[in-house]
């Protein structure tokens, strides 16, 4: 009995343990938006009560945000271009994909194979050419710019395809011999069958272009069109560091992707899973 209450005790500990480490990256950022720089600068070392437990609270950091630093213009541009890159990306990636799907046509294979090559590329080692392209189309500073480079996306074509493959081809039949074209079998029977995998593929393209931070760097430097991730960079300055600010506004970032995710987590998961590798 003894033996077994001392790993109970132990196990206790450990996961106490984990759970301060795991807590302790978002609890720091949270408490810090609620103090001035001057008081995180003063208990940050060494470590102790007041490092995470404000002494004296206040929300005057999120009034700056939207009061002298507009985040409030930073986040409209953000949904804006998220709110015109998602629905262009599912009816782009999903047409690509019911035609590798369920069309037969010479260099299928080689094709969808260069097709997923594209999302194997690190992003930083085409964003020098990507933006000489951009640059030559005078698109910098524009919505385009962020919006055109997103459409057309490898993986979303790829995870499109794979759920594809779980429709029985009788069903697309069953609509041809009924007179239904194809965009008919597309609209009508494969898209209403396929609703798990594009709110997954809503969230995955909400989450990359919400974090984006590479790209609207180089080609979006106005306040006119400039995001949420620029914004956040841009209270580190020369030569000082806005920490508090920093923090909350990362905060505040950081709540809508979580509000959006969390009532349509189980369609993602399914979405996913329905998408598994398949011959």
């Amino acid at each position: 009995m003894r033996k077994k209450s001392w790993k109970t005790v132990l196990l206790i500990i450990t996961l106490l343990v984990i759970l301060v480490l795991a807590l302790f990256p978002i609890l720091y950022p949270l408490m810090s938006s609620f103090r001035t720089d001057k008081e995180i600068y003063e208990y940050s070392m060494p470590f102790q009560l007041h490092t995470l437990w404000p002494v004296s609270w206040t929300l005057d950091n999120y009034k700056l945000l939207f009061t002298e630093y507009h985040f409030g213009r930073y986040l409209l541009n953000t949904l804006f271009e998220i709110g015109v890159i998602i629905p262009l990306t599912i009816l782009i990636c999903s047409l690509a994909a019911f035609a590798f799907t369920f069309y037969n046509f010479r260099g299928k294979k080689a094709l969808f194979a260069l097709f997923m090559v594209t999302f194997m590329i690190p992003a930083e080692s085409i964003a020098l050419p990507m933006y000489q392209l951009v640059n030559s189309m005078h698109m910098v500073n524009t919505y385009w710019a962020l919006i055109l480079p997103a459409l057309a996306n490898g993986l979303t074509l790829f995870m499109f395809t794979q759920s594809f493959r779980d429709i029985p081809p009788s069903l697309l039949e069953a609509a041809r011999i009924d007179g239904g074209g194809w965009w008919t079998c597309y609209w009508q029977v494969v898209m209403p069958l396929s609703k798990a995998i594009i709110v997954a593929m809503c969230l995955m393209t909400f989450v990359n272009e919400w974090n984006n931070y590479l790209w609207p760097l180089l080609v979006a430097r106005l306040d006119n069109v400039k995001t949420v991730t620029i914004a956040i960079c841009a209270f580190k300055e020369e030569n000082v560091t806005h920490w508090s600010m920093i923090y909350a506004s990362s905060m505040f970032s950081a709540l809508l992707p979580i509000c959006i995710f969390l009532p349509f987590q189980k369609y993602f998961v399914q979405g996913i899973t329905s998408s598994g590798v398949k011959g």
